[in-house]
């Protein structure tokens, strides 16, 4: 018997993890205000640049204390600046349960050669935080993108710590509420969560992270595109809008423009609903079904940006193989784009949750999954 293909098909397709799909409703036109072909230290680059960074403080609710800074590179150039810029005054603890985490240990163990602790956990697992020494500083990812597992809260991070925390939230502003107050480093990219266009960083230090810049000098050179410092003081300048390379005003202006569509939807706390409803959306799907599940094992730890669900099933022969499969013929249908689990990652597929995604196109995708696992078992056999 033939399988019958779903009649209900996802208005938006796109389900990639970064860049992630824009803002509902958006167009080109949207973007018409932004200074093209003028000087992005001219007044009216600088007043952008300015309310970026001024609009992120009040929809995250940043501390009036913390420095925002626009830095090169996405997300990666903003964890690179703070750790290539603040790491070696002390022992640090590197911690690891997905890709872009294991990235941050063998920058730290073998460029900088520090003194450092590796902590790792295997996919759908995070380490135990209340077993680190926060003495020490601790680099960590809030929510791990590729393994779809994160943080659930801050409060196994010391308020008394005498090392730094330097966070890795991409995938997690805008989408989670962050413990500001336990986080001396935070980076993020606003081509996560708000579905801005990529290229650019978001790097947030908290007053105890400016001290550790104006009172040491690491002892390897760093690159212009990562000093922040100059005389022993904080460049300023980078945390009001001047920024350390030419940025892009039409990437800019997207931010601006997702920006104000976030206030639009009740801030973080309407982005934070929208996330989290549509993750339920895959978590309801899953555990109504014995042939799927969530990678993350503790349904405390899922995460309800990167959702990463498995294939159970025991008359899949390749489990690689399979999902490839599944998510090609999600592609070809046209109803789920850039669905794969992470190249590192266990085999499977990712589903963003992300703010930007409408839970009536993710509860559209999963008949069509359930379609595609059925089809791919039939051809198997």
């Amino acid at each position: 018997m033939a399988i019958q293909a779903p009649a209900a098909r996802p208005a938006n397709p796109r389900f990639s993890s970064g860049p992630c799909t824009k803002i509902p409703g958006f167009s080109l036109d949207m973007l018409s205000d932004a200074p093209l072909g003028r000087s992005h230290r001219a007044v009216i680059g600088k007043a952008k640049l300015k309310e970026a960074i001024e609009t992120t403080r009040e929809i995250l609710g940043i501390p009036a204390d913390y420095r925002i800074g626009i830095v090169p590179a996405s997300d990666t150039g903003a964890v690179e600046m703070a750790m290539w810029s603040l790491l070696g005054e002390r022992k640090a603890t590197m911690c690891a349960w997905e890709s872009f985490g294991a990235g941050w240990v063998t920058d730290v163990v073998k460029q900088l050669k520090i003194d450092a602790e590796t902590k790792t956990a295997d996919y759908g697992d995070i380490v135990d935080f209340g077993t680190l020494d926060f003495n020490t500083d601790v680099v960590f990812t809030w929510n791990g993108t590729t393994s779809g597992v994160r943080l659930p809260n801050g409060d196994a991070i010391p308020a008394n710590r005498e090392g730094l925390t330097i966070c890795d939230a991409t995938s997690a502003a805008f989408a989670m509420d962050l413990p500001w107050d336990k986080l001396d480093v935070t980076t993020f990219s606003w081509q996560k969560v708000l579905g801005g266009e990529g290229g650019h960083g978001v790097l947030v230090l908290s007053p105890r992270a400016v001290a550790r810049l104006e009172s040491y000098a690491p002892a390897w050179p760093l690159p212009k595109i990562f000093r922040m410092t100059k005389g022993g003081k904080l460049i300023e300048g980078i945390f009001v809008g001047e920024t350390i390379n030419t940025p892009s005003m039409l990437c800019v202006e997207d931010y601006l423009v997702s920006l104000k569509w976030a206030k639009s939807i009740g801030g973080l706390e309407g982005l934070v609903d929208r996330a989290t409803a549509n993750a339920k959306t895959v978590w309801d799907f899953c555990d109504a079904r014995d042939w799927i599940a969530n990678l993350a094992n503790d349904p405390a730890t899922a995460s309800t940006t990167s959702v990463c669900v498995k294939f159970t099933d025991d008359r899949i022969k390749d489990g690689a193989a399979f999902a490839k499969a599944v998510a090609k013929r999600l592609e070809k249908e046209g109803v789920g784009l850039d669905l794969g689990a992470y190249r590192d990652a266990p085999a499977g597929l990712r589903i963003w949750c992300g703010s930007t995604v409408e839970q009536a196109d993710i509860a559209a995708l999963l008949p069509w999954v359930e379609y595609a696992f059925e089809a791919e078992i039939a051809a198997q056999a």
